[in-house]
């Protein structure tokens, strides 16, 4: 009787386990994306809100108009208006694209995929540089097949990470390393001391630097083509405190240059002015741009 009790007890622990491990595991998929949210995943609902009817500005907020928005398309799907998007959500407003397809899908696809280093141009143009990205995305997750086509398993992919091994995410960087990164994408740095030792003032130093940041500059670089970036501030002390600072990883100072100024203020949306008077703008990603004068103080929230 003893041994039967046994045998007993032994199976409803193990049922208890897969009961308590199996939510868990469901909860790694797709995320909720609320408001009051910054960043990339924000801007993706935006622009997939366009996509399927509901015209949204793609600033990366998850404001009182993205509120309405995603209320407007939970209505129009049957499912619970309660402005989060989240499991219920994410399968009825994420679309299917590929090679040749155009418009804001592809935007929400890029803006993810630049999530993870890809260094795309969010043109909503699906070409073979989007492909060969999602197709080594694809690859890297064990998706099957690799077919470079972006369905309901791809789109959960992408969105239930921040990076992580490709390159984007919250890990951070040694100096070295991204200084690595910077060099073999052309971008240079200054300080005025000539050093990086993040506890002095006059160094320039990369040491804590969030990866996504790093990803955030060499596609700015990309994007900008033959005009020279010079970083002139990381993540050494001597800046203002805050979660999205220098010292937490998330900006980087770049010099002024007209070339830079011009693709800033020509694509990205001007957004108001900070309480120091510096005039911004806001990339479709949801980083922002702060004109400080002798320099941009970009805020990589991708």
């Amino acid at each position: 009787m003893r041994r039967a009790m046994s045998v007993i007890t032994a199976v409803f622990a193990a049922l208890l386990a897969t009961l308590l491990v199996v939510p868990a595991a469901q909860a790694a998929g797709w995320p909720v994306v609320d408001s009051g949210d910054k960043g990339a995943d924000v801007t993706t609902v935006q622009h997939l809100l366009t996509a399927r009817g509901f015209s949204t500005t793609a600033d990366g907020d998850f404001g009182p108009g993205t509120v309405s928005s995603v209320r407007g398309f939970q209505s129009a799907n049957g499912l619970s208006a309660d402005g989060a998007v989240g499991p219920a959500t994410w399968p009825k407003l994420v679309v299917t694209v590929s090679n040749g397809s155009n418009g804001s899908a592809v935007k929400a696809l890029q803006v993810q995929l630049d999530k993870y280093g890809a260094g795309l141009a969010v043109d909503g143009a699906f070409g073979s540089g989007t492909e060969a990205k999602v197709r080594s995305f694809q690859q890297s997750k064990g998706l099957s097949p690799v077919d470079g086509i972006v369905g309901p398993a791809t789109w959960e992919a992408l969105l239930s990470g921040s990076g992580g091994s490709t390159g984007g995410g919250s890990g951070t960087l040694t100096h070295a390393q991204a200084a690595a990164q910077f060099n073999a994408a052309g971008i240079g740095w200054v300080s005025s001391g000539n050093c990086s030792d993040r506890t002095n003032s006059s160094c320039t130093s990369f040491d804590g630097l969030r990866a996504a940041t790093a990803n955030g500059a060499v596609a700015l670089k990309q994007a900008v083509g033959g005009c020279t970036l010079t970083i002139t501030g990381g993540t050494e002390t001597g800046h203002a405190s805050g979660t999205y600072s220098h010292a937490n990883g998330y900006k980087l100072d770049f010099q002024r240059v007209a070339c830079l100024t011009s693709h800033i203020t020509g694509n990205f949306t001007h957004t108001g002015t900070r309480g120091d008077g510096a005039a911004l703008y806001t990339a479709p990603s949801g980083n922002v741009y702060a004109d400080e004068g002798s320099h941009w103080d970009v805020t990589f929230l991708g």
